[in-house]
């Protein structure tokens, strides 16, 4: 990782501190508050929970230039937030490749592509489609309703990325926890470390399983590289923990999100299910417009820079908000609309630059696959009577924790 700075910024001309933005309760948003934030004030300085404070990007332009800019780095949740009085902390990082740059990240991606090309996605699309119809086998026959985040949504993108990437779907009830525990905020350096060991020892026993008893997965390959010469251990920990971490997570946020969206919608989901060819065109519209990433997004400023009128402090903070730029009118013609027929569509899903999503064609089979599924099984699928679905309205990356549905 870029080393980071570590000088206190000097104080400069303040902006007062927005209480950080969050969608109203019970929906996904994004905040209301963006809306007025990009035409009054797209780089506003917010608090965040982690007594922290960070420069909040709304705009598209904006949030499309930061996300390229190299001079904005991934923190690890070892290094960030600061927190004062604690002694240097010399322990191991917790390194995905959000974290790495430099030779090393394009190393690693270049080893990773082949994988997660389009043709290799689109080679992979019977099994996906295969896992999709095993998973609905298995709801359906547990009766006419149920919750369809714990039968589909969640258990679907981790089940692909499992078969994929060569992590056992099984270790699911320990390694989910963990997950859970670093999603809801690292407050402390002994929380941050205690994720970081858990995670990091149970990825090298899983290396080192690789090494003993090859399988035909992603893990498997990198570990022949790595033992060829061409990656060190270290970057195949950091592929290994990216998949993890953020691999299955963001795509069954997507997906619970989608399916909620379309259910509400009962013409447009009809409309898709009857009309296939629509579907490429839609999956980017709805990329667009599910705004699972409220807010996490989080860089650092190597050196001042300057952005959305105004200066960045090396050492501060930045959010560029995903959720925010994907709705700017001035892109998207009505973005608060979801236009399934939309022609231009230069959406930010997939972030930009460097530390692209390196995973989006397997996002994007996830998303059709699974529509797709449910359109042919559940064609009748709809919201269950008089069962509201479950939201964390603290979180920032929304998706409905519940999705009861019948048919």
């Amino acid at each position: 990782m870029t080393s980071q700075p570590t000088s206190t910024p000097a104080p400069g001309p303040e902006l007062d501190v927005l209480e950080f933005p969050l969608p109203p309760p019970g929906t996904m948003g994004p905040p209301e508050e963006c809306a007025r934030l990009r035409e009054c004030c797209p780089m506003a300085r917010v608090g965040l929970p982690m007594d922290a404070t960070a420069w909040y990007a709304t705009r598209y332009e904006d949030v499309r230039e930061l996300l390229a800019d190299p001079r904005l780095i991934r923190p690890t949740i070892n290094d960030w937030p600061p927190r004062p009085g604690q002694a240097a902390d010399d322990g191991p990082r917790l390194i995905t490749m959000a974290e790495l740059d430099g030779p090393r990240h394009v190393a690693l991606r270049r080893a990773v592509a082949p994988a997660f090309s389009f043709r290799a996605v689109q080679d992979r699309l019977p099994r996906i489609r295969e896992l999709a119809e095993h998973l609905l086998e298995e709801f359906e026959e547990d009766g006419r309703a149920g919750d369809l985040v714990a039968g589909f949504t969640e258990p679907f993108p981790l089940l692909v990325l499992c078969d994929l990437v060569g992590i056992p779907f099984q270790d699911q009830d320990w390694f989910l926890p963990v997950l859970d525990a670093a999603l809801a905020g690292m407050v402390t350096s002994e929380d941050a470390n205690r994720v970081t060991d858990l995670l990091r020892a149970y990825m090298a026993e899983l290396i080192a399983r690789k090494r003993s008893r090859p399988g035909d997965d992603v893990l498997t390959r990198l570990v022949g590289q790595c033992d060829g010469g061409v990656l060190t251990h270290d970057e195949v920990m950091a592929f290994g923990l990216s998949m993890l971490t953020v691999g299955f997570g963001i795509s069954g946020f997507f997906l619970a999100d989608s399916v909620h969206t379309l259910l509400e919608r009962p013409q447009l989901w009809a409309r898709l299910r009857d009309r296939r060819t629509l579907m490429p065109g839609a999956v980017e519209e709805i990329l667009r417009y599910m705004p699972v990433m409220n807010g996490t997004v989080l860089l650092l400023a190597t050196e001042d820079i300057e952005a959305g009128g105004q200066s960045i402090r090396a050492g501060e903070a930045v959010i560029p908000v995903l959720a925010s730029a994907n709705r700017d009118g001035s892109v998207f013609a009505d973005g608060d609309r979801l236009d399934p027929c939309r022609a231009d569509n230069p959406h930010l899903a997939f972030g930009r630059g460097a530390h692209n999503c390196v995973g989006a064609h397997l996002a994007r089979a996830e998303l059709t696959v699974g529509l797709e599924a449910l359109f042919d099984r559940f064609p009748r699928l709809r919201p269950a009577d008089g069962h509201e679905p479950l939201w964390d309205d603290q979180s920032v990356t929304k998706a409905p924790l519940t999705l009861p549905v019948s048919w």
